[in-house]
């Protein structure tokens, strides 16, 4: 027996048992680079399995974010877009902040236009998907589904943009975005 096997394997995901399993059969295993993205959707995937908040990378194939104020005027935005879709593309809310996060198609980042009142981010940027179990309001502060991920349906962006420059959500998140992440508006 080797001195390797004699040690403890201690891992607390199934994503680091897959790693570890696949690492045992070759230690000099990487990640190729356009298999890159697949696994990170895979744990991602395992982690919305187990009903855990999951943080995830914009763009790519998944979607960008449209961030907002989750006051008055972004909830009639909410329900403009319920008549708009026949039910509005997920949206979370996150009550720590107040401001709400609008899942629009990935690249809408580099077409979206500058937006008084909204802020659109794509990759490098990451967001933490509340458990799809969370779908009201949390008793302490923090995320939950606004309006729950249902299949492959995001928030149209063109649609989107044009309700909020009607309904002028405020206060608007560029300042707390500067200052937190240093994102431009």
């Amino acid at each position: 027996m080797s001195a390797s096997a004699n040690t403890t394997l201690v891992v607390t995901t199934a994503a680091e048992l897959a790693d570890h399993l696949i690492r045992a059969d070759d230690p000099s295993w990487e990640i190729a680079p356009d298999m890159e993205d697949l696994t990170e959707a895979l744990r991602t995937l395992l982690g919305v399995d187990a009903n855990q908040n999951t943080r995830v990378r914009l763009g790519g194939t998944l979607f960008d974010v449209v961030v907002t104020s989750s006051g008055p005027q972004a909830r009639a935005a909410v329900a403009y877009m319920d008549e708009v879709q026949g039910g509005c593309g997920p949206v979370i809310e996150d009550t720590r902040d107040g401001l709400f996060y609008w899942l629009v198609p990935p690249g809408t980042s580099g077409r979206w236009m500058p937006h008084t009142h909204a802020v659109c981010l794509g990759a490098p940027h990451k967001i933490t998907l509340p458990s799809l179990t969370s779908t009201a309001p949390p008793s302490a502060t923090g995320p939950y589904w606004f309006r729950p991920s249902t299949s492959s349906r995001l928030v149209p962006a063109a649609p989107l943009w044009e309700a909020l420059a009607q309904l002028r959500p405020e206060p608007t998140p560029h300042a707390t975005f500067a200052d937190r992440f240093g994102v431009a508006s």
